[in-house]
């Protein structure tokens, strides 16, 4: 690995990362034997003997870094990790030389460091993650963080990242819905007080923020992690000036982070091909062909750009008058507007391989039978599902979510969504707020940008919902049950914090007399909305593939044309990149 970066004229560090009461097995070690509230496991204090013996561990496995060829190390010190259950009183209550004054906390680190430097070169690369902002109670104050910052200085560290929350933190710091350079704040802070570069991270994801960050001086610079997965030619194409190319990252976590989580391997949502490349690669087509794309929603797009790709003659046809489909409808939701971007991308990538786009345009029998096409392509998606109601006099009125996102200006001042999964609480986002700043959203979760209280945290402003809206779930699970663990529970807090009322085990739902009657767990309600959004799930658009089939066309169906079983993007581009 390391040989191949030299090659390409890079520079390599490796991060050395000790999880503490964050591994999740029962031999997890800690400063104090304080659970994590994310961790089934209880850690285990270490002694002082142990410790020494940590020490130890960190030096070899940087003297293992360099003799391997690596040109430094990072020392994970941030995100709650094992370094800094040491430096932070909520999970340091030891009583020897190790805890107690903030000079026995930090203890630890600074003496691995100084053990390091004895062991490795003088131009090895010493980096260190240090937590700026922890977003959790008893975490460390503005001028502890300076402190420790100018230590690292002196004990010989090269460049400081900055680190950005606890894991356990309940405010989020890097889904789509924070707002880029949320947290530049912090590495400009602390660049105020060391003389050695800063870092700045988190929700950094084009090369022009990252320009703009490192230009106006506030940090040294930029690092990114999610970007570099939605796109390995991130950097070199920045470079060649080509950056309208890029494959942006959206922020989702869900291909990366939550298929971590849940024991796959990590990947990414906008390109499967990431980590991936040994057994997923994209070949010349031995034959090449002359294809018909029918729908430019996320399938279609999609295949069009691999068939291009692989060097086919590619044209895509869309009765509407823009692209993106169900992608165009997500990006408009409160906090998802980074969809925007990979329809960008598409758009430019499709442009750059000579694919020809006809919108406003729908497909024939024609068009194939004039000898203009080989194979063809069925990707015309999905339409929402609708509703049986038990009884509905048509007193109110009822709308699917892709009317209710067209019209959002003017549903009145109370509505009820139908629905418990990711539509619904998108839709019920739409109808409570607009997108943030990222004043609004600091002052929303209760960040201290000043950092004057401890680990960051003051009390949160309370948002101003537009309308009252309430969600009726058949189920008794919490909403969004199915959806990634590392976001969903966010955007609950968020749809609480705008007073959206849930109404679980909803049955018997009646609309009479310009009432919404329905019973709750055994309990009945009436509400008087002035509508009713259905957001019930898809089905695939019921379009005439069969005169195609008829006619003995080749024809491959993709994404949700074909199956909406357990219908998202992630899915949708995965298989429509496969197939």
């Amino acid at each position: 690995i390391t040989n191949a970066v030299h090659e390409a004229g890079g520079k390599i560090a490796m991060q050395i990362l000790h999880a503490g009461r964050y591994g999740v097995h029962d031999k997890c070690v800690s400063a104090s034997a304080i659970q994590a509230p994310i961790n089934i496991y209880t850690p285990r204090a270490l002694s002082v003997e142990e410790i020494q013996n940590t020490i130890q561990d960190f030096v070899n496995c940087a003297r293992r870094a360099e003799e391997a060829g690596y040109d430094g190390i990072e020392i994970m010190g941030s995100e709650g990790y094992f370094l800094h259950q040491f430096i932070a009183p909520r999970t340091n209550k030891r009583e020897d030389e190790y805890g107690g004054t903030f000079e026995n906390r930090m203890r630890l680190p600074l003496e691995i460091i100084a053990a390091i430097r004895e062991v490795v070169s003088e131009k090895f690369m010493l980096i260190y993650r240090i937590s700026v902002v922890d977003l959790v109670e008893e975490g460390s104050s503005k001028e502890e963080v300076i402190q420790f910052a100018k230590a690292l200085e002196t004990a010989g560290v090269h460049l400081l990242n900055t680190g950005i929350g606890w894991h356990e933190a309940r405010i989020p710091t890097i889904s789509m819905r924070v707002p880029r350079g949320s947290f530049v704040w912090a590495a400009e802070l602390l660049k105020q007080h060391v003389s050695i570069p800063v870092s700045a991270t988190n929700r950094i994801n084009t090369p022009e923020l990252a320009e703009e960050i490192i230009s106006a001086g506030k940090a040294d610079a930029v690092s990114m992690a999610r970007p570099l997965l939605a796109d390995p030619h991130f950097v070199l194409k920045a470079k060649n000036n080509q950056s309208n190319l890029i494959n942006t990252c959206v922020g989702c976590n869900q291909a990366c982070l939550d298929q971590i989580f849940s024991g796959e391997i990590a990947s990414c949502l906008v390109n499967p091909f990431a980590a991936r490349e040994l057994t997923m690669q994209l070949l010349p087509s031995t034959y090449k062909k002359k294809i018909a794309v029918v729908g430019a929603g996320v399938a279609g797009l999609t295949a069009a750009l691999v068939l291009a790709q692989r060097g086919n003659e590619v044209e895509v046809f869309e009765q509407q008058e823009s692209l993106g489909g169900q992608l165009r409808l997500a990006a408009q939701v409160p906090g998802k507007e980074e969809f925007f971007e990979t329809i960008r991308y598409y758009s430019e990538q499709l442009k750059h391989f000579g694919v020809k786009i006809h919108l406003n345009t729908s497909f024939e029998l024609k068009n194939f039978q004039d000898g203009n096409f080989e194979e063809l392509v069925w990707a015309t998606g999905v339409v929402p599902s609708e509703y049986a109601w038990e009884e509905n006099d048509g007193s109110l009125p009822v709308l699917n979510y892709v009317e209710a996102i067209q019209k959002n200006a003017s549903l009145g001042n109370e509505v009820v969504v139908l629905g418990a999964g990711g539509i619904a609480m998108d839709v019920a986002s739409l109808l409570t707020q607009t997108t943030e700043t990222k004043e609004e959203y600091s002052s929303h979760w209760g960040i201290d940008v000043q950092l004057e209280h401890r680990g960051a945290l003051q009390e949160k402003q309370e948002r101003t919902p537009f309308r009252k809206v309430s969600i009726l779930q058949r189920s008794n699970k919490k909403l969004g049950n199915k959806l990634g663990k590392t976001t969903v529970w966010s955007h609950r807090t968020e749809l609480q914090q705008l007073g959206v009322g849930v109404y679980n085990g909803s049955t018997g739902l009646k609309i009479l007399g310009g009432e919404l009657l329905f019973n709750s767990n055994g309990i009945d309600y009436v509400l008087q909305p002035n509508a009713i959004v259905l957001c019930l799930g898809q089905r695939s658009a019921q379009t005439d593939v069969l005169t195609f089939v008829e006619a003995g066309i080749p024809l491959h169906v993709l994404g949700g044309a074909h199956d909406t079983n357990g219908l998202d993007a992630r899915k949708v581009i995965r298989e429509a990149t496969e197939w």
